[in-house]
């Protein structure tokens, strides 16, 4: 293999189901992960429900307004606790199998004849806890008995793309409202989508409206190949919308070394974070199967803007396309992985060679324990 040409990971990588549970197990299970905006559970007993690796977590605030999160289980026979998706409880939260109760706290409080059981320790059978951490506006949880850094694991990964930590503060993410959701099914591996969203080399041929708001995406190197750069707009493009037109005031922290500048960063396994003036563009992925992901993008807006009502479609539109354009190559790559051509993997081309690390990266996680 030339210098130019270096190799990707083999194909079974992305299709067997033994390395996909491999990696529920050994990176989804064991780093923190990106569940819930914490305005979507506004008050007590506000709860939403998230599947981290193989397991469902509820993540509530408590009557002191405290978010925690535990796992989904009733500590008496297993059964799944809250079965919708998000939704709001009294005081506390009741099996339906059998009605054991616990506080939004985690404690068990209640169950049929426990009066007559004593010598049960409420707290010893109270939901299991999950550690939780708030930042930028967004839960986190991580599911490890002892969990990594998050300073190392989250923050870091953000101070070795811009450079500083200051450098994402400036949006003032957290005072941030979301002025459109949108869910996507890919049927594709979770590790192409990370690879796509890492570099451009495709931009000049699946994304026109992307690469004439930001012209120096057709010449294939993407904006985070670079430590601190931000792809500049180009000339005549007023804002980051679907036709380059006017979009919003720039966020009030934003510099002028950032306006007019777009930043990707990659937050692994699951985050994707887009800087942009006016708004911020975070997706979190879930993987569910080997060649299927869930992804949920979240448009964020000043509060001004969403309570105003103004009309946020242009700049949803621009990336919406983007999302579909990007997701829909993956879902032409997710065949070809199981493929006797693909068998010993593909290459990637200069541009691209910073994807290997991510390659690294992922057989490090899975350690000896990989099939090849």
């Amino acid at each position: 293999m030339t210098a130019s040409l270096i190799p990707t990971l083999p194909g079974h990588y992305y299709t067997d189901p033994t390395i996909f549970t491999m990696e529920q197990s050994r990176i989804f299970e064991r780093m923190w992960i990106c569940a819930a905006r914490a305005a979507d559970l506004p008050k007590p007993g506000s709860f939403r429900t998230v599947d981290v690796g193989r397991e469902s977590v509820v993540i509530v605030r408590g009557r002191d307004g405290v978010l925690r999160a535990f796992l989904n289980v009733c500590r008496h026979r297993g059964a799944k606790l809250c079965t919708e998706p998000a939704g709001e409880v009294r005081r506390a939260i009741q099996c339906p199998y059998h009605a054991w109760t616990y506080g939004l706290d985690g404690k068990l409080i209640a169950a049929p004849n426990l009066t007559r059981m004593p010598d049960i320790d409420r707290v010893e059978y109270g939901l299991v806890t999950v550690h939780l951490r708030e930042w930028i506006g967004y839960v986190w949880v991580c599911l490890a008995d002892e969990p990594p850094s998050f300073e190392d694991d989250v923050t870091g990964a953000v101070v070795e793309r811009l450079g500083d930590l200051g450098a994402i503060d400036s949006y003032e993410i957290d005072s941030l409202d979301v002025g459109r959701r949108i869910t996507y099914d890919v049927r594709a591996n979770w590790k192409l989508i990370v690879e796509n969203f890492m570099e451009c080399y495709h931009c000049a041929t699946i994304h026109p409206e992307l690469t004439e708001v930001l012209p120096e995406f057709a010449d294939g190197y993407a904006a985070q190949y670079y430590v601190g750069h931000g792809a500049e707009f180009g000339t005549g493009i007023q804002g980051f919308t679907v036709d380059g037109s006017e979009g919003f005031a720039k966020l009030p922290g934003v510099t002028d070394d950032q306006d007019r500048r777009y930043y990707a960063i990659t937050i692994k396994p699951q985050v994707f974070v887009n800087l942009v003036p006016d708004h911020i563009i975070l997706h979190r992925m879930y993987p569910v199967a080997a060649d299927r992901t869930i992804v949920e993008c979240d448009w964020l807006y000043s509060r001004q803007v969403v309570e105003s009502g103004r009309d946020v479609s242009r700049s949803v539109e621009l990336f919406h396309r983007v999302n579909v354009q990007d997701f829909e190559a993956c879902e032409r790559c997710q065949p070809a992985m199981g493929s006797r051509a693909y068998a010993r993997g593909g290459v990637l081309v200069p541009s691209e060679h910073h994807i290997g690390a991510f390659h690294e990266w992922v057989t490090g996680r899975l350690g000896d324990a990989v099939i090849d």
